[in-house]
């Protein structure tokens, strides 16, 4: 299969380069061609000079778009190169690249959206903040109400998506609470979405922009926007 590695990146010059390490290595053992793009989200660091310096294939964006921007920019590329497989990998070096496959697999096995997960099985030795950990739990229990089924981990950046899932995001994609929302609209459409568990890892450098304060803002406002979808995005796909 033809698969890309989106890596939206803002601010991580520290840790793109170990990122895109890590793709390339994974490229050399896989049976599928696996290709990568950096988005940078308009970052004001290096590191666009330092994807530039090594040549990397990235989209460069002249202002910063956010998460959600970034990661449109990512599947709008995929859609138009015409890949089978689109994957989010984060910048910053939490995600670990030897659950690919593992990801991969389940598109493969007919799953159009497949999300690793921290919080189902035991692999993860990633430990959330308690008031981070209780805000997911909240939002897991708006989705169960609002699309009917349970999702363990819904604000995980590493998912995987078919060809449907690509052309469907590249169109319309969340800006504000991508993650969350995204898998309401696909669940509400009735597209097949699996967990799998996977390990994640602290980040080596740089600080998260999500603060105790802000988790509590997000929780409740992701809350809101999840009734939002669930209410606005009924239909099939």
């Amino acid at each position: 299969m033809k698969v890309l590695i989106i890596i939206p990146a803002y601010n991580e010059e520290l840790n793109i380069e170990n990122t895109v390490k890590k793709i390339t290595n994974i490229n050399k053992k896989s049976s599928d061609r696996i290709d990568y793009v950096v988005i940078n989200d308009g970052s004001t660091d290096n590191t666009y000079e330092i994807c530039k310096k090594n040549k990397y294939n990235v989209v460069n964006l002249i202002c910063n778009l956010g998460i959600g921007g970034a990661v449109q920019t990512g599947y709008k590329y995929a859609l138009y190169h015409n890949y089978d497989v689109a994957i989010q990998f984060d910048g910053d070096g939490q995600h670990d690249e030897k659950y690919i496959e593992s990801l991969i697999s389940e598109i493969k096995n007919g799953s159009d959206f497949v999300i690793g997960s921290r919080f189902v099985g035991e692999l993860s030795k990633f430990k959330s903040t308690r008031i981070r950990r209780l805000g997911i739990n909240i939002l897991s229990f708006f989705i169960k109400i609002c699309a009917k089924m349970k999702i363990y981990d819904p604000t995980s950046g590493f998912r995987a998506a078919n060809r449907e899932v690509i052309n469907l995001f590249a169109k319309h994609y969340p800006v504000e609470y991508p993650e969350p929302e995204s898998v309401v609209n696909l669940l509400k459409r009735g597209f097949i979405v699996k967990e799998i568990p996977v390990e994640m890892h602290e980040r080596k450098f740089g600080t998260s922009s999500i603060k105790p304060l802000k988790s509590i803002y997000y929780m409740f406002s992701v809350s809101i926007a999840i009734l939002i979808a669930s209410i606005c995005k009924e239909g099939k796909k």
